[in-house]
């Protein structure tokens, strides 16, 4: 999915007063949601399992969990290519931190795609493992930006 189909989206959104739209196209799932500000705000992919057969495959649930060790982790991944910052601005301190406990909603880094400023929040409660990216750093499509244990 590019960026012109993203914007025709949101140009089907606004024609037809939808408040918020979800497509799924191949593997990948966008959803877009307007706020009580107006402003679009995009949520994180889901990962569906492929058909798992129940004998010996790993167990997976949405978000996609993987398994380390004997810790189940969740990787937040970027949900649009851009850059990923850590704060609302150089002076503020960041949104979330190495070993701070998140909760669903909330805004726990920005990307900025096409000079828009996209607010990224977790959908999942869980302690912040480890930042897998640099603040002002460019990231693609379905990168890890975060390792979560979920709570």
């Amino acid at each position: 999915m590019n960026i012109k189909e993203i914007k025709e989206m949101i140009n089907l959104m606004n024609e037809n007063g939808l408040s918020e739209l979800e497509v799924e196209k191949d593997d990948m799932r966008i959803r877009l949601k307007k706020t009580a500000t107006g402003i679009e705000g995009f949520s994180l992919p889901v990962a569906y399992p492929p058909a798992l057969s129940p004998a010996g495959m790993k167990e997976q649930s949405l978000p996609a969990i993987e398994e380390k060790s004997t810790i189940k982790t969740v990787e937040i991944k970027s949900p649009m290519v851009g850059t990923f910052y850590r704060a609302p601005n150089p002076e503020a301190p960041p949104y979330a931190e190495v070993g701070q406990v998140i909760e669903p909603g909330q805004v726990i880094c920005i990307i900025e795609a096409m000079k828009l400023m996209n607010e990224i929040k977790s959908e999942i409660r869980g302690k912040i493992l480890e930042i897998l990216v640099d603040n002002a750093e460019p990231v693609e499509f379905g990168q890890s930006l975060f390792l979560i244990d979920p709570l």
